[in-house]
């Protein structure tokens, strides 16, 4: 017999969401919209990400608070960075003196696409007051270059 589950409506929206979150990342990258519904609904939240260079670095900040770092698995295929975690519930439904609780609980992963040319092999995480941090180098083609302007004076216009 089949265990019976309480429908949860917004646990499939924001299932949904993610889906689309992910193929507008996939097909647009850096382009891509950021989601609008952020919040954690039922025991699902998604960390903030800061990704940029650094010192010849790609780095990347998760905000992870309250995560054991033990409860976070990282992962990368191809040029595809993935943060899996949980954040344990601290607190009883029940227990006295709760007024008011939002804080967000549960599993959480995120996926971002990496630039060309980060060494994946050489990745480098740690974990202090809250913050994932993960580093990588980026080779000579990776990194940010000026492009010089140049004026065509002395020519006549046509």
């Amino acid at each position: 017999m089949a265990d019976l589950r309480k429908w949860e409506p917004f646990r499939e929206l924001a299932s949904i969401q993610k889906d689309m979150d992910d193929f507008f990342r996939r097909v647009f990258g850096s382009l891509a919209p950021t989601s609008l519904f952020r919040r954690e609904i039922k025991g699902e939240w998604f960390p903030t990400l800061d990704l940029y260079m650094k010192e010849n670095k790609l780095v990347v900040h998760a905000d992870i608070p309250g995560v054991d770092p033990k409860d976070v698995d990282i992962s990368i295929t191809g040029n595809m960075l993935t943060i899996r975690g949980e954040r344990k519930a601290d607190f009883e439904e029940k227990k006295e003196g709760y007024l008011y609780h939002e804080t967000s609980f549960g599993g959480f992963e995120r996926t971002v696409t990496l630039p060309e040319g980060v060494d994946t092999a050489k990745v480098h995480a740690s974990y202090n007051k809250g913050v994932l941090e993960i580093t990588m180098p980026a080779k000579a083609e990776a990194l940010p270059r000026k492009v010089k302007v140049e004026l065509e004076e002395g020519k006549k216009a046509a």
